[in-house]
């Protein structure tokens, strides 16, 4: 699910889109689960998603990219300059704090 890249780390996300808030719903089936309000039209949620991984790991933007999966539930989300062990605590201690 977290795995050492490059320039970062990357994580395997399981997108649901048009719900009723933008929230983490917890590990399933080998990806971090995230409910996004947005609806996926026009990449809104992809950039929502985006918006909220930078937000919840403390991180800009910037370093936040949909790898591959674009256009799909199942995501491959990058982080640069973050590794895959740091990235696990931050959403752990995250989900840990919901």
């Amino acid at each position: 699910m977290f795995t050492d890249t490059r320039d970062g780390a990357a994580i395997t996300v399981r997108v649901t889109p048009r719900a009723g808030r933008t929230a983490l719903a917890g590990f399933r089936e080998g990806a971090l689960a995230i409910k996004i309000a947005a609806p996926p039209v026009g990449g809104a949620a992809n950039s929502a998603l985006i918006e909220f991984l930078a937000e919840i790991l403390d991180v800009p933007r910037g370093s936040v990219a949909v790898a591959s999966g674009s256009r799909g539930r199942l995501k491959r989300v990058t982080v640069r300059a973050v590794s895959a062990a740091t990235l696990n605590a931050r959403l752990q201690h995250t989900l840990g704090a919901s």
